[in-house]
């Protein structure tokens, strides 16, 4: 039962392997497994290991500057507390409404692509069943407490990190020969990275999908979230901001360069994992059963940070006073429930895309959750670029105990990098709604603020008339 009063707080439980486990478990998921089959498919073998390149120079810079604002104000939900002081209330409240829908429509993208791994066992069972089941699932995870799910969420991303270090080693020695492939064709070494030409459509799909790219990278941010509950955020969250990139950048790189090599452009797409691709080349004895596994639950445990995320952000806004008190409540354990409960909307639209064309729906659907998170990390960037602004001006940046290195040109990057993949998804058909429901939903996030902020004046000047 939850706690009548509004005033909670969260407990500081997570250690420095829970955060760098987190954070991990947030990005190894969808993007990784699936859309990287599908931005193969669109700029080739070699334009692919250049997305990949480009999008984790642009989680550096962005960490970077959360990394800074992080330590200086550990909070819980942190993006919009920044956005709000450093550029404008308005643009806080848009950013932690982005950063929800970010989640939450990466909960319905997640549960989809569960769907496809369950129908690689089970052919003829509907994927909005499996989703139906993974949705609570989920949910009944998230409510025990914030330990019991940061403790399953290391173990679940240990998992993952030890399988794709696994696939990292397989794929290599495949590559070169010291695994024959399935078929009996001769080692591809790097010949599939320019099979089809070094950049077969040109540069512009390398911009177009880059949301994509950021989107598998979408996670990193979840350190800035999960502040206001780590023990001594000051030591804490520097070492887990290194940590992660670090291992990201080798995991993601190392990864997507066996995918090149191994899966032509014409094999590529989103129906089935590219994991499961390579591993069927490979031949390995049920190798394509585990690593099926793994990645189910790896996108679970993917969706299982999105909740907690999602959750904490719906309850950073209430207990700001931009959303009704209701939201901010705890358990006894510490948890939100109602937040939980209506981001847990998210996963509704799994249903909906099991349906209607899963495999067009998942890429929307992904598009939609790239284009939030990319709006957020531009925030960061800029929300940084002014926080650095003002110590400058109001003296010395000694006090700080994290700087970002190279300012001002860490964020200011980072915010074009951000910008320009934006405005990639333009000329993408099959990724331009997410402009026609992102675009709306900023504008809709704005024009709610300031007329909720409206209404409250009139009632404030009511009750002061009143007591008058």
């Amino acid at each position: 039962m939850q706690q009548p009063d509004c005033e909670g707080q969260f407990h500081r439980t997570m250690k420095t392997r829970h955060l760098i486990m987190l954070s991990l478990g947030g990005v190894i998921g969808t993007g990784l497994f699936f859309n990287t089959g599908y931005i193969i498919s669109t700029t080739g073998a070699a334009g692919t290991l250049l997305a990949y390149l480009i999008g984790a120079l642009v989680v550096w810079l962005v960490m970077q500057c959360l990394g800074e604002l992080a330590v200086a104000m550990p909070e819980t939900g942190a993006f919009h507390v920044y956005a709000a002081r450093y550029l404008s209330p308005a643009t806080g409240y848009t950013v932690a409404w982005l950063y929800w829908l970010t989640w939450t429509v990466a909960l319905g993208s997640s549960f989809t692509a569960a769907g496809f791994c369950m129908q690689y066992w089970f052919p003829t069972v509907p994927v909005w069943i499996w989703c139906l089941i993974f949705c609570v699932a989920i949910f009944l995870l998230n409510v025990v407490s914030s330990r019991f799910f940061a403790e399953g969420e290391f173990w679940f991303s240990l998992v993952k990190v030890i399988t794709i270090v696994a696939f990292i080693l397989l794929g290599g020695a495949a590559m070169f020969g010291f695994i024959p492939l399935a078929d009996g064709t001769p080692a591809p070494y790097f010949s599939n990275l320019t099979s089809s030409g070094w950049l077969p459509h040109g540069v512009m799909p390398i911009i177009m999908t880059m949301v994509a790219v950021n989107f598998a990278f979408s996670g990193t941010e979840l350190i800035g979230i999960a502040a206001g509950e780590t023990e001594n955020p000051r030591k804490v969250l520097p070492v887990a901001i290194r940590t992660t990139i670090a291992r990201l950048i080798v995991f993601f790189i190392g990864t997507v360069l066996v995918l090149a090599a191994l899966i032509p452009m014409e094999e590529a797409g989103v129906a089935k994992s590219p994991f499961v691709l390579v591993f069927e080349k490979i031949g390995i004895p049920y190798a394509a059963d585990i690593i099926n596994f793994v990645i189910l639950t790896a996108i679970l445990s993917a969706a299982n940070s999105g909740l907690y995320a999602s959750g904490r952000m719906l309850w950073s806004l209430s207990n700001e006073r931009t959303l009704p008190r209701c939201f901010a409540r705890l358990t006894r354990r510490g948890i939100p429930l109602t937040a939980l409960s209506v981001s847990m909307l998210g996963g509704v639209l799994a249903l909906f895309s099991s349906v209607v064309a899963p495999d067009t729906v998942f890429v929307a659907l992904s598009a939609i959750s790239g284009f939030a998170v990319v709006a957020v990390w531009l925030a960061i960037c800029a929300s940084h670029f002014m926080f650095r602004r003002h110590h400058l001006r109001s003296g010395s940046v000694d006090a700080l105990h994290y700087r970002a290195p190279w300012y001002p040109l860490t964020p200011v990057l980072g915010f074009v990098l951000c910008l320009v993949a934006c405005v990639g998804l333009a000329f993408d058909p099959e990724q331009r709604i997410a402009l026609w429901c992102g675009i709306p939903f900023v504008a809709f996030c704005y024009a709610t603020y300031f007329i909720t902020q409206k209404l409250s004046s009139r009632q404030q000047q009511k009750v002061s008339n009143a007591a008058d």
